[in-house]
């Protein structure tokens, strides 16, 4: 008799059914998937981000693959908060898996007003702050690379909402310990980590760059050991949980997370390659704890063996 895993998680207030979902800008709004997987099995569905009003993004060329793999400038490409309500949200809701809404914006009013509404939409289980945007009323500085912005944005978007909100820590900070505990004494429920990596590309035959956008964002294979680095030094400075992502591309590296500290994982950019990553990463958790002897996938996080130095 097979043993019966108990895969359930709970992420700052989200009850998941499995530690698996999807990152942020690569498995659209949910839908656009729902032909090629069933996403009732997923632990919840991460969406593309959404601000106040609709916005088209970056000019095109907006990705470009390199090895280990994919910079892209897409931009933050959205309907807007209103729509994403009216038009996205209703086959979510009926397909029943809880939903975390990206959020961006350009001010921590924007911000907090599109989480507010948000706020008593069914289905919507909780709120992921991108915090890579620049601050306008700032001088144009990202909200991600100040700890201080970062709390004084959780603080904000904390007031307008009851929602679990989780911030989406970005990977380029001196010390990733110092806006993880910045977020969570400002009132996060979890994290996200990582964002993408900055990143260039240049076409040498034109001595141009590739993105019209000129720098994107590094993600894939390429920036996994740098994710679960930051998880690992993330989790060793807060108790909240961690959603943790970069470079998964199947159960192996999903694990490496967990046993750094993360309490559930998020595939990204092997959507684009292979649309059942997911659902291996599922079963390969499950199949890890039957050999590994756990009963619950949970029992995994944080289990990572580090030796000091005498």
């Amino acid at each position: 008799m097979v043993k019966q895993i108990d895969m359930s998680v709970n992420v700052g207030g989200i009850a998941m059914q499995n530690p698996v979902t999807v990152a942020s800008g690569t498995f659209g709004y949910g839908m656009e998937y729902s032909q090629l997987i069933d996403i009732r099995h997923l632990g919840a569905v991460t969406v593309k981000g959404v601000r106040l009003q609709p916005w088209p993004g970056n000019k095109l060329p907006r990705h470009a693959e390199v090895p280990g793999g994919l910079v892209n400038a897409i931009g933050l490409q959205g309907p807007g908060v209103d729509r994403f309500i009216t038009d996205y949200m209703p086959p979510l809701q009926e397909a029943g898996v809880p939903v975390i809404v990206n959020i961006w914006g350009t001010s921590e009013e924007e911000y907090a007003e599109v989480a507010a509404r948000l706020d008593g939409v069914s289905g919507v289980a909780g709120v992921e702050i991108n915090v890579s945007c620049p601050n306008v009323k700032e001088g144009g500085n990202a909200f991600g690379t100040d700890p201080l912005l970062v709390s004084s944005l959780v603080r904000a978007v904390r007031r307008s909402t009851k929602l679990p909100i989780i911030p989406k820590l970005a990977p380029n900070v001196p010390a990733i310990a110092v806006f993880a505990r910045a977020a969570a004494e400002a009132g996060a429920d979890a994290l996200s980590l990582i964002n993408t990596i900055p990143a260039m590309v240049i076409d040498v035959e034109t001595r141009r760059p590739v993105l019209s956008n000129i720098v994107g964002g590094l993600s894939g294979p390429a920036i996994h050991p740098v994710a679960v680095k930051l998880v690992w030094e993330a989790a060793q400075a807060v108790r909240i949980p961690i959603i943790a992502m970069g470079g998964i591309t199947g159960p192996q590296q999903a694990l490496e997370f967990m046993i750094a500290g993360a309490t559930a994982v998020a595939v990204g950019t092997a959507n684009f390659i292979d649309p059942t990553t997911a659902l291996r990463v599922i079963e390969g958790i499950a199949n890890y704890c039957v050999r590994h002897g756990y009963s619950a996938a949970r029992e995994i996080s944080g289990t990572v063996i580090v030796e000091k130095s005498k």
